[in-house]
């Protein structure tokens, strides 16, 4: 039987994101963290079909055993046909949220096996993300914010506001756990939510968190279409030599350097910026003999430079 209110509303988001991206699974994953948001969604797919939870122990905090056994604990009593404890370890590279957010979907990937993996994002974690794209200034990509399904990634609570999820656990009577690092002012995502999204719903009279959100989602619209486009454009400027500086001048600015991105991404960049992009943009439209661009990549004790030589561009790696 349907649960009333909150809990209805979370069903009805799931099973309509199911049908809509066509996730047909007879079983599918979810990660929990024992937060609000991810132990609501834990309860309402456990309820829709066989669900196995997954969560992740960082170990960054003294008490991380504890909050982990517990949330499995959580996930049993909800009728998850399993629960799984995925004990990591955390990096250094990039920051620590952004080393914990790659071990994070590492092990998850690796434990769900193929199936789909539900994550418990919001609305609200939408227009965060969204917010943190602008300060970042690079580009409509990252104000596109997250995609809603990009398998195994399946986003099913993007349209709902984080109060749902809330009272959905009041509810079914469920206690999560309070995470000290969304309120840890040392780190930009939660003054985001403490004090940048509220300021901008006060002075902006209500209704900022939807109006990111929507933006994020006619902004993906438009990457995706201009991205097929530099993808057939790519296939015909990438030669045997490297990639046609000639061809690709005449592109339009948005659709050259999605080229650009490309290229640099199937040739082993990573963690791309703007200003890298540009930078080699200029080697096509801006050229005067000027050196290579070190790009960001996963190459260890190296680094990778695009170059232009006789009007093409090449990826070289060169010794750190």
């Amino acid at each position: 039987m349907d649960q009333p209110g909150s809990v209805a509303a979370l069903r009805r988001a799931v099973s309509a994101f199911a049908l809509r991206y066509q996730i047909d699974e007879k079983h599918w994953c979810v990660a929990l963290s024992g937060g609000p948001d991810s132990l609501a969604l834990t309860a309402v797919a456990a309820g829709l079909r066989p669900a196995t939870a997954l969560i992740v122990d960082h170990g960054l905090q003294p008490d991380s055993r504890r909050v982990a056994d517990r949330a499995r604990a959580q996930a049993k009593t909800l009728g998850c046909a399993d629960a799984q404890v995925l004990r990591v370890v955390v990096g250094r590279r990039g920051g620590p949220e952004a080393a914990a957010r790659s071990a994070r979907y590492e092990a998850l990937q690796e434990a769900s096996g193929g199936a789909p993996v539900l994550l418990g994002h919001t609305l609200d974690d939408q227009a965060e993300t969204v917010l943190l794209g602008l300060g970042r200034g690079s580009g409509s990509r990252s104000l596109a914010g997250m995609r809603p399904h990009q398998p195994p990634w399946c986003r099913p609570l993007l349209g709902v506001r984080r109060a749902v999820t809330h009272a959905a656990c009041d509810e079914l009577g469920l206690t999560p756990w309070d995470d000290p690092y969304n309120t840890d002012p040392a780190y930009t995502r939660a003054r985001l939510r403490a004090e940048v999204l509220p300021l901008l719903e006060d002075v902006l009279g209500g209704g900022v968190a939807e109006a990111l959100a929507r933006t994020a989602a006619a902004l993906r619209e438009d990457c995706d279409a201009l991205d097929e486009l530099a993808g057939a454009e790519l296939d015909d400027a990438f030669g045997d030599r490297g990639l046609d500086a000639g061809r690709l001048r005449g592109l339009p600015d948005a659709l050259r350097r999605r080229v650009i991105r490309g290229w640099l991404m199937a040739g082993g960049a990573r963690n791309l910026t703007d200003n890298q992009i540009r930078r080699v943009d200029d080697l096509v439209t801006n050229w005067h003999g000027q050196g290579g661009v070190a790009v960001g990549s996963s190459l260890r004790r190296q680094r990778l430079i695009a170059a232009r030589t006789d009007g093409v561009l090449r990826l070289r790696r060169e010794p750190v």
